[in-house]
Order: C-alpha cells, then structure tokens, then sequence
C-alpha cells in the first residue's frame, strides 16, 4: 500500500530551524510542513503589512527558505505552509526571490488566499462572540478578520505540482491533510478518512511538543538530549492509518504519553472537534508503541463538516505597561511587597488612568496568587507591575514608577526592565461558507 512520510518543520512562528533541515536532509520525508500561526500572530503581521505593504509574513520565513529549500529542491520534498500570514503573496515572492539568490532551478510557488474577510465581516456586521453584539457597534477598532480556512486550496496548489505551498490563515491540521488528501485522492466528504487525517495533523502540528518538548517533566518524565530535540514525522498509508516517529538520533521521544497529551492539547470535545475540512472525532483514539520512538495512532473517525467557518477578529485593545525590579537577599520578600505597595499607592497620587493592573512577586505569587506553594522564604524575587491603558503615554509612566525605586526606596532594588507593548486582542465569530472561497495563485521562477 502506497505510503507518504509527513515532517513537521516548525510548530509556531519563531520555532527552531535545524530541526526542520535535520527532517529534510534524513527524515526521508515527502513533504515539509511549518505551521506558524498563532490567534493573534494575523493581527501583528497586518500592523507590519501596514507600515510595510511588502511586510506582514512570519518574519523567519527567508532565513527557513534558505536553509531548506535547496534540499527540498534537491530531494523533490513538497514545502507547505501558512507563514503567509497577513500577507501570503509578498510572502510567495519572497520564496522565489530566495530561490534565485541561490541559483536553484524552476520553482513553482502556490499562494493560496481567499482567508482575510475583514470587508465581509464588515459589510454583513456579523456578531463577536465576547463583545456580545455586532462589530459595528462594539466599539472596537478592528484590525483583522481571518477565516479559518481548509484543506481545499492547498490540494488544489499540490494538484497542480507547486513545489512550495504558501497560504494564510489554514486551520493547523488542514496543513498536513492536504497533503494526504493530494497523495491519495481522498473525496472531500469521505469523513472518516478525513477524520483520520486530521488527528494525524492535530499530533503534528506543534512541532517538538509530540517528541517530548512540552512533556520533559526532569525526575518524572525524563527526555534525553532536549538541546537537539528532533521534530516529528508521520508514515501514514492510503486508509489513513500512521505512525508517528522521528530522525534516528534526534533528540526526544516519542512514546505513547507524549502522544496522548498532545492528542488532548487544545481540545475541548475530543469527540467532536470542529476544523474546516471535518468534524472529528478523538473519542476512541488508541496508541501502540510498535518500537523505540515509533507509535502507531489508530481509532479517528469524524462526521460531516460544520457550515460555517470560524473568523478570527483583531483589535486595537491600547498598550501594557510594565516594569520589574530585583530583590535578594535576607528580608526580599518583605522588601519586594513594599515596592509594589509604593508602586500601588503611586498610581493613586499620580491619577493614572488605568484599566487593570497587576502587582506580583515573581517566586512568590505571580502564579498562584495568594497560594504560596513554597515552604521557604525565597533567597531573591523581582517585584513586577504591569497595567493596561488607554494611551502608550499612560503606559510608559507605569515602568516609570517602578524605575524611581531605585532612589526611592525599599532598600537593594536592581536589575530593572521597563517596557510598553500595544495590545492586540482577539475576538471571533462565525462566518457561513458562501462567503468565503480559497484562491490560489502561481509564481514561477526559472534560472
């Protein structure tokens, strides 16, 4: 029975890159998949995109290009990908400017769009689920609006022989079916094959997590050689059945725990998990270690697919304030709390206009707030504030205030960080999917 082999180049944005060229230089793998989208990392990249019209893609994707893409090119491995971002056009252009930098023969580059619908979600004023009420009346100076897309463009790119695959806002495990779905031909409503797919790329999609990185817990679940932890591979047949395993001599392990928790990483109904290409279902699920880092996955299914796609929405939300300052040494603790006691009573005299604060000793209480889970006095803590305001002016008084302890007392404060970040929150919806098509666009580069 025909078989693909499926490596996981990355599992977020600014995730390590030799695992990625360890995967294609011995992985002996088909295809190459780096899944680099967060909730918000859309809503970044349309802030860069603004300042930048050729800005707005994840920003590792030329320095992963030239690390991989001449093996790739060499092997015939197939790179697909959403570091597209905001902007999976400039993105597709910046692949093949690569290529010719490197003097690498004809390259076919597919930019699979069709996911920014911020003018759809305007024009219909559809409802945000956390402001509670229509976007035009939320109040919310909107940014971004990205539907959760498929598989469906991205088979349609590998149909058509692109050697590189670029998109945008694709839901994480609709990246690795398509490959699945173009190698062997699955129909788009075979749902128990798709369902199978799909937990498939559910284990891959974060990267080093299913090779033991989110697992090492040292004295209770020991991971050898994390320094060079090897990213995944999956051998998956025509039924949809698959292994799950690694380079030899990578780093990590694959087991069947490292596999069941990344199974139920951010799942809420395993037995019905909602993606654009397929409800799956988790439920009955079963791992069997077959040999030393070689797991077998078994037991998806999954039923029709939803009709209406998940949109993630990006705002203007203002800017956080923050500042931090050390204390060591006998009395640290007593001392740190002083500080944030000035520091709280300080944002009273000043009239800061702020929203929300936080007042934490870290090795104390930023954590678990009030439930201390030491027995022990700490040796040294930093005492960090940070709030959320209106303004960056507001906001930058915030790192201001904890900077005047140095002078101001309590006694051996140092080590002190100030910054000011701008919010970008996020919020959703659903959109129906007559309103939204993937497109795919071609470049070609040719010496």
């Amino acid at each position: 029975m025909k078989k693909i082999r499926i490596g996981s180049g990355a599992g977020y944005a600014g995730d390590r890159i030799e695992p990625a060229v360890e995967l294609a230089e011995k992985g002996d793998i088909d295809y190459l998949v780096f899944e680099c989208l967060a909730e918000r990392t859309i809503a970044i990249g349309q802030k860069q995109k603004q300042q930048d019209a050729s800005k707005g893609y994840n920003e590792l994707l030329i320095d992963r290009m030239r690390a991989v893409l001449p093996i790739c090119m060499a092997k015939g491995i197939r790179i697909v990908t959403n570091m597209g971002s905001a902007n999976p056009q400039a993105a597709g252009e910046a692949v093949i400017a690569v290529a010719r930098e490197l003097n690498l023969p004809k390259i076919k580059v597919a930019v699979v769009g069709g996911d920014d619908v911020l003018d759809t979600l305007l024009s219909l004023n559809l409802a945000l689920d956390e402001a509670g009420g229509p976007v035009l009346q939320s109040g919310k100076e909107i940014l971004s609006a990205n539907a959760y897309m498929g598989a469906e463009g991205l088979v349609q790119a590998l149909n058509d022989n692109a050697d590189v695959v670029i998109a945008g806002r694709v839901a994480d495990p609709s990246l690795f079916l398509s490959t699945m779905i173009h190698a062997f031909g699955w129909a788009t409503d075979d749902w128990d094959r798709l369902g199978k797919g799909t937990c498939i790329g559910h284990l891959l999609e974060c990267g080093g997590q299913v090779t033991g990185g989110y697992y090492a817990d040292p004295g209770f679940k020991d991971v050898p050689n994390l320094a060079r932890l090897g990213f995944p591979i999956a051998e998956v047949n025509a039924e949809g059945d698959a292994i799950i395993t690694k380079v030899a001599g990578s780093g990590g392990c694959v087991c069947v725990d490292t596999c069941k928790e990344q199974l139920m990483y951010e799942i809420h109904r395993p037995d019905r998990y909602l993606t654009p290409d397929v409800v799956a279902d988790f439920s009955h699920v079963s791992f069997t270690q077959q040999d030393n880092d070689v797991v077998r996955v078994s037991g998806a299914t999954g039923i029709a697919r939803t009709d209406t796609l998940k949109v993630s929405v990006g705002y203007q939300d203002g800017f956080i304030g923050e500042g931090e300052i050390a204390y060591a040494g006998p009395g640290a603790v007593t001392r740190g709390q002083l500080a944030l006691d000035i520091v709280r009573e300080r944002f009273d005299i000043c009239r800061l206009e702020l929203f929300e604060t936080r007042f934490d000793l870290i090795g104390v209480n930023a954590l678990h707030g009030g439930q201390r889970s030491q027995c022990s006095e700490p040796y040294e803590v930093r005492a960090r504030v940070a709030a959320r305001c209106q303004s960056r002016q507001e906001a930058v008084k915030v790192g201001n205030e904890v900077e005047t302890l140095y002078t101001n007392g309590p006694a051996g404060g140092g080590g002190v960080m100030k910054s000011v970040k701008e919010i970008l929150a996020m919020d959703s919806t659903l959109l129906p999917r007559k309103y939204t098509q993937a497109t795919v666009i071609y470049l070609e580069s040719a010496l």
